[in-house]
């Protein structure tokens, strides 16, 4: 499985065991480590493409101003999951609208929260449940993947109460745009650089199917 997978499971040993406000079954704590290459491994996708796979023709979906009717504080985030899209309300009836990658089928889910925290090139700190887990199978995890540019979180994470999910970059930008990820919200690193540095931590998020 390629590094993407990693992505949709972020977590922190501190919210490992926070209740999410989502309707979804996503549980990263199933997930198994594979040390031979550094990555989370899904147990519904064990088969899914690695950075080698990377499509040529692939090319980003652009960011733009768009109307935006609804009636949001400005700065919040609206997240349409049908669409796979993401509004950053710019106030005045416009939003801002990114691209976004989005849980798969089975794996979606829906919610109001708050931006709690944001994480500049976040590491990835299995929780202490994986662990002991995964030891007694033979495997020991790291107890930090360090963040930067090799990194499967991405660039930037903003993350959602103290919940499960987070909105975040990644590595595998050819997946933004689909219904891949198993909770997370997926977005083009240059996105994610972008929509981190307008959004204030407290700011209201909303993710719709």
């Amino acid at each position: 499985m390629g590094e993407s997978v990693l992505v949709a499971a972020t977590l922190t040993v501190a919210m490992a065991q926070a209740q999410g406000q989502s309707n979804g079954g996503y549980d990263p704590r199933t997930w198994s480590y594979d040390q031979a290459r550094n990555v989370l491994v899904s147990p519904s996708a064990p088969d899914e493409a690695t950075d080698g796979e990377m499509r040529p023709t692939w090319s980003a979906i652009p960011r733009e101003i768009v109307d935006f009717g609804e009636a949001q504080p400005k700065g919040s985030i609206v997240i349409n999951t049908r669409e796979r899209r993401l509004y950053y309300i710019l106030g005045d009836g416009k939003a801002l609208r990114y691209a976004v990658g989005v849980g798969k089928e089975g794996l979606e889910w829906s919610g109001r929260d708050m931006i709690s925290s944001k994480k500049d090139w976040p590491d990835w700190r299995p929780p202490a449940e994986m662990r002991s887990r995964e030891a007694s199978k033979g495997r020991l995890l790291p107890a930090r993947v360090t963040g930067g540019p090799n990194n499967p979180l991405g660039a930037r994470a903003l993350y959602i109460g103290n919940t499960l999910y987070r909105v975040h970059g990644t590595n595998q930008p050819w997946t933004v745009g689909q219904a891949n990820s198993s909770g997370c919200i997926r977005m083009t690193n240059e996105d994610v650089i972008d929509l981190y540095d307008r959004v204030k931590i407290g700011a209201q998020i909303i993710v719709r199917h």
